[in-house]
């Protein structure tokens, strides 16, 4: 069918889990960089000023975005997929202990 099993659950858990925790490190190096990219290349000019600087703020704050873009929708989709294998578990576990209770029934009688 079209629901995913377990197994194929937890990998995409993972995965998830670490795109939304290493992204945003991801973005605080990409702005780190560009920052100092911004002051190494305002260092060199002859005179400080905003269009020397706006290049690489600009650039450090692209990867900052980018890093969020990535790193909430899968934080979101993490916790969704997460919520869903709880869900799941515990289906199986009902469904289990009630087979097992008419396994147990059905045996009774027969004796």
């Amino acid at each position: 069918g079209s629901e995913m099993c377990i197994r194929d659950r937890n990998k995409h858990l993972s995965f998830l889990a670490n795109v939304g925790s290493v992204s945003p490190y991801v973005g605080l190096l990409g702005t780190v960089w560009g920052v100092m990219d911004a002051f190494g290349a305002m260092s060199t000019a002859s005179s400080a000023s905003l269009q020397a600087l706006a290049p690489g703020v600009s650039g450090a704050l692209l990867t900052t975005v980018s890093a969020l873009v990535v790193a909430i929708p899968a934080v979101f989709g993490y916790n969704y997929l997460l919520q869903n294998t709880k869900i799941a578990i515990i289906e199986l576990e009902n469904f289990a202990s009630t087979m097992s209770d008419r396994i147990e029934l059905e045996a009774r009688k027969m004796d």
